[in-house]
């Protein structure tokens, strides 16, 4: 009896494996990530008890392994004692020449470098808030930022100080210093600091500088495109970014490992998922000024890069270069971002070779993100139950016509069943937190939705519509007035308050169409001419070209009689955006931005190119 007991528990024991695994193939991937959440929750509740912040965890590894290769970058590497003692003289300089105290904001308008890691770092040191500016954007939206986050200093670099000269009356106005990172200064208005850091000790700086700093201390402003026309100062403190900094723990980077960083630093991607979890891994950085296709796989093979960050465009732009014979001669063994088409995604490996890739989903403000952590093609995430416990989410009814979410009788949102589009929302709460943007509370109340399930309740509005399918989370497209093109949000208001500024522009409708081969949306516009007034090519192509970075330049321009509008005097864009730039269908005036010619009449010659791939855009 007993015998037949013990076969019969044997035989459960050894099927029941296969039934779950026949039931969930995924379940091994499951129970390890759950394992690993878990570890970081446990992680995450001791920083809570006892603040710990991304700037202790540097200084601790700079402790546990002060020769190890911190950065690399240009031909140069730099240890982690010798980052350390960098940013120690950064953080004296500016606390001598520029009085700079705990709580102070410093505007970071810098590329890719060393000195905007040691600047970092300094100001951290001080207890000071950065303030991460995008060196792209000029004139009034460069103000606008500045004024937002209530910079106290701007320090910048000898290649961007002429951007800076074109608004320094007005920072001089509003009492903000201006720094150059440069031994000296010819401008009256800016002054030099490489002389001040060269001059200033290594010696450790005293915590008590940043004695009051918490977990829900702002760290960093990051900037983001939306519907206001401006960019918008997402407040992220200590504590979310810890949360994205954790992400590079959750998909398998080890400590051992070296990653390649060429997003800009003034990004999310590039700051919190790249390099602040690189400093929570103890990683080796190899640090790029720009994406750079035809040094990519160079790079990757001269420094030993086993951990790459991408973005959809990028995947796609390496997978377009000359195959060579080399292609799967590297140690990149994983991959993580966003974006990445499921064609290129298989075209991706097939070309080369066996590298993980882990596909995320996130923003800026956000309070959710999800992780496809085990390599679904297509899927920006999977669905766990310790996740959804953890960061309470749904899908739900979106009218895209009225741009409101569908409510019920009773007037709560409606949850839509699996498989169907909805727009994602996430519970706001003490764990889930949603900081806002400073200095803005009209655009931080219209990302909350109130009374989604009962009453009170209060959810984050993405913006985003997703589908869950079998488990696992589908992007599907982007409501509101922002398009994505190469890696950046666009904010179509924006570009349109600048098109209005020409003198023969009457309306302005910008909106996002989609290219054939490409991800994201590119920039066009319908114009209204002045009447009795043309098009004249040079003068819109020289205003755009000075006062738009070139990823938010409509690259197509279509002029007519009127801008559509709704009952409701919104602009119509849908319908114009399904139209796209097909000269055999649109009967306007069309014009194609040259990047050496500028606006030039849309041709069924240029039109066959851009199908084709022939035409770069």
């Amino acid at each position: 009896m007993l015998t037949m007991i013990a076969y019969i528990l044997f035989t459960v024991l050894a099927v029941l494996p296969v039934l779950l695994f026949w039931k969930n193939p995924y379940i091994m991937s499951d129970l390890k990530f759950a394992m690993t959440v878990l570890h970081i929750g446990i992680k995450y509740s001791k920083i809570t008890r006892k603040f710990y912040s991304i700037l202790d965890c540097f200084m601790e590894k700079v402790s546990e392994h002060p020769q190890k290769t911190f950065l690399v970058f240009e031909g140069s590497s730099y240890t982690y004692s010798q980052a350390d003692k960098e940013s120690n003289k950064v953080a004296r300089a500016l606390l001598t020449h520029a009085n700079l105290k705990e709580g102070d904001t410093v505007a970071l308008f810098l590329g890719n470098e060393p000195y905007y890691v040691w600047t970092w770092l300094g100001l951290a040191k001080l207890g000071c808030v950065s303030s991460l500016l995008n060196y792209n954007i000029r004139s009034k939206s460069l103000i606008h930022c500045f004024s937002c986050c209530e910079a106290k200093v701007v320090i910048t670099s000898a290649e961007l100080c002429g951007a800076i000269e074109e608004v320094l009356p007005t920072l001089r106005e509003q009492g903000i210093r201006v720094f150059v990172l440069s031994e000296k200064s010819d401008v009256e208005g800016i002054e030099s600091l490489s002389d001040k850091i060269q001059q200033a000790s290594d010696q450790p700086l005293s915590p008590q500088l940043r004695a009051n700093v918490n977990l829900k201390s702002p760290m960093l402003y990051i900037y983001t495109s939306g519907t206001t026309g401006l960019p918008k100062a997402a407040v992220i403190n200590h504590g979310k970014v810890w949360r994205a900094s954790f992400l590079q723990y959750m998909i398998g980077v080890q400590s051992s490992d070296v990653i390649y960083l060429y997003l800009p630093l003034y990004h999310t991607a590039g700051f919190l998922m790249g390099f602040s979890g690189a400093i929570e891994r103890g990683l080796t950085i190899v640090l790029r000024r720009k994406f750079s296709v035809s040094n990519f796989w160079a790079d990757c093979r001269k420094d030993n890069v086993t951990v790459i960050q991408y973005i959809g465009e990028i995947m796609r732009y390496l997978c377009n270069t000359p195959k060579r014979d080399n292609d799967k001669d590297h140690k990149v063994r994983l991959a993580f971002g966003n974006g990445i088409r499921g064609d290129t995604w298989n075209d991706f490996l097939d070309r080369f070779g066996n590298i993980r890739i882990c596909e995320c989903y996130g923003a800026t403000e956000s309070n959710i993100g999800f992780v496809n952590y085990v390599g679904k093609v297509g899927a920006i995430g999977k669905e766990h139950f310790l996740h959804k416990r953890s960061y309470p989410y749904a899908l739900i009814r979106y009218d895209t016509e009225k741009e409101e979410p569908v409510r019920d009788a009773r007037g709560f949102c409606i949850e839509v069943p699996e498989g169907e589009t909805g727009l994602l929302v996430s519970k706001i709460g003490e764990q889930t937190p949603f900081s806002g943007y400073a200095k803005n509370k009209q655009q931080t109340e219209k990302k909350k939705l109130k009374d989604v399930f009962v009453k009170g309740d209060l959810y984050f509005n993405s913006g985003d519509l997703l589908r869950i399918n079998e488990g696992f989370v589908y992007f599907q497209d982007r409501i509101g007035d922002t398009f994505r093109w190469k890696g950046e949000n666009v904010a179509t208001t924006e570009v349109a308050d600048h098109l209005l500024a020409v003198d023969f522009v009457e309306e302005a409708n910008v909106y996002g169409v989609k290219v054939p081969g490409h991800e994201g949306r590119i920039g066009m516009a319908a114009l209204k001419l002045k009447e009795n007034m043309d098009f004249e090519a040079k003068s819109i192509y020289d205003h755009v070209k000075y006062f738009l970075p070139s990823y938010a330049r409509p690259r197509f321009i279509r002029i007519q009689d009127s801008v559509a509008v709704t009952g409701t005097f919104k602009q119509l864009k849908v319908k114009l955006a399904e139209e796209g730039f097909n000269p055999n269908i649109i009967k306007d005036p069309l014009f194609f931005l040259d990047d050496s010619k500028g606006y030039i009449p849309m041709t069924k010659e240029i039109f066959d190119s851009i199908l084709e791939g022939t035409l770069k855009l």
